[in-house]
């Protein structure tokens, strides 16, 4: 079994994410259950990922506007989505090479990024949720 890079790690979750969020309302409108965030609920303060389940929800349902002011980090994750099945379907044809390990500094500059990614959306949420 080959490793799959962090891409396509990245689309694998968002088919997962796609999937909840076409079965989600279904089963709160059934049971009531929701889903709520721990942050939020202990403390009143919004955590990066606020709103993200609204988000797939309203993008599954292809309401865009509603995706992007629950949180837009959701079309992030849509745009691995979107690579990774070809992406898998190719290096598995043998078109694509398979992926290559990260070097420690790569490694450490998307940490870098992926950090300051999740600081833009705290900010987004606080300003969002006051």
């Amino acid at each position: 079994m080959r490793e799959f890079s962090v891409p396509e790690r990245l689309g694998g979750l968002g088919v997962l994410v796609a999937v909840g969020a076409a079965v989600w309302p279904t089963v709160t409108a059934r049971t009531g259950a929701g889903l709520p965030c721990p942050l939020r609920t202990l403390t009143d303060v919004p955590c990066p990922a606020c709103g993200l389940t609204t988000a797939a929800v309203a993008l599954v349902r292809g309401q865009v506007e509603t995706a992007f002011q629950a949180n837009p980090l959701i079309f992030g994750l849509a745009a691995f989505t979107a690579v990774a099945g070809p992406l898998v379907a190719l290096r598995a044809a043998g078109v694509l090479k398979p992926p290559r390990s990260w070097s420690s500094a790569r490694r450490r500059q998307v940490g870098w990024l992926a950090g300051l990614t999740a600081l833009v959306s705290w900010i987004f949420q606080l300003h969002r949720l006051g």
